[in-house]
């Protein structure tokens, strides 16, 4: 088979407008981002359960490798999304407050059909459900994956996969940082600040400004679809309609919740489940081939500075 070769850059954007920082309703740690904190959180525990119980195995499974992984340019990877994602992180949160004008102006006639039952719910447990999501993340994060160490054939390979899944999470949430979709170019507001029986702080806090898209639908979406990718590609004869429709369980009941948490419109949580789903697959698909002949320069262009990779690709397993 010829040889493909990808091209792609890795670049740095410039700061957006800042703001002095605005106090969200619920506790976030200065020293580090919540999510990023959530999913450090979820492959540490994962890596302790991975090495007590995986490595526990008495009987030999034959098992030829399903993924190839370089854990230099896989580390690369991962370590230049923990670099990116948490200046990205500061200037997302400190958008600049709504105003009172920019609240008056908001026209409910105006959002589309599928959104518009996101501005007409009983606001009155709101904050619970933005709780919610926030503490069945690492759940979710640690135990679907954990899930796959039941059977032999996957187990084998438990450290690859977990380098793999670390590595999707950074992507996931890198894009959402650095995406034109994501809020770092969106200024999309939030349900919340449709409810003019809440009180005006709520509504006009900066972080009302980043609805789209869900991140919290992203990356479960991301875990459930790696999930059901990892288990048909171990096992072929697998029903892949089954594993997929699966996946699509748990990302939309976060999606939901997201929306009774007035935090997403419903086609922001649709955006997200595309995103994560599409990382869940596409990733350990990549990881299927060989790779050599991988390049990295740096790249200075106006406005903007970043690595550039060369990938050439010789041949798919």
């Amino acid at each position: 088979m010829n040889d493909v070769t990808f091209h792609g850059t890795y670049t740095t954007p410039q700061p957006l407008l800042r703001s002095k920082f605005v106090q969200n309703n619920f506790t976030m740690s200065r020293r580090y981002p919540k999510t990023l904190q959530q999913i450090i959180l979820s492959v540490f525990v994962l890596l302790i359960y991975s090495t007590s119980v995986f490595c526990q195995e008495t009987e030999k499974v034959p098992n030829k490798k399903i993924y190839h992984v370089n854990y230099i340019t896989g580390s690369l990877i991962i370590a230049g999304g923990l670099a990116s994602d948490y200046p990205a992180i500061g200037r997302i949160k400190n958008k600049a407050d709504l105003t009172n004008s920019e609240i008056l102006d908001l026209n409910p006639n105006l959002v589309n059909p599928l959104d518009r039952w996101a501005i007409q719910q009983n606001p009155s447990q709101y904050k619970m459900y933005s709780k919610l999501s926030d503490d069945i993340e690492p759940p979710i994060f640690i135990v679907l994956p954990a899930l796959l160490g039941l059977d032999k054939k996957i187990r084998t390979d438990w450290l690859d996969l977990l380098f793999i899944y670390t590595e999707g999470h950074i992507i996931t949430f890198t894009f959402y940082n650095y995406s034109w979709l994501g809020p770092t170019f969106q200024n999309k507001f939030r349900p919340i600040t449709y409810y003019t029986n809440l009180p005006m702080a709520d509504r006009t806090t900066g972080n009302n400004r980043n609805s789209a898209y869900s991140g919290h639908t992203a990356s479960v979406a991301f875990t459930s679809f790696f999930i059901a990718k990892v288990y048909c590609d171990y096992h072929p004869d697998a029903s892949k309609f089954l594993w997929y429709t699966a996946a699509l369980i748990p990302p939309l009941a976060m999606g939901y919740i997201r929306v009774k948490a007035l935090a997403h419109m419903p086609s922001d949580c649709l955006t997200g489940l595309t995103v994560g789903a599409l990382v869940g697959i596409v990733l350990p698909q990549l990881h299927k081939f060989s790779c050599k002949g991988i390049a990295l320069s740096m790249m200075n262009i106006p406005g903007a500075s970043g690595l550039d990779v060369c990938w050439t690709v010789p041949e798919l397993h």
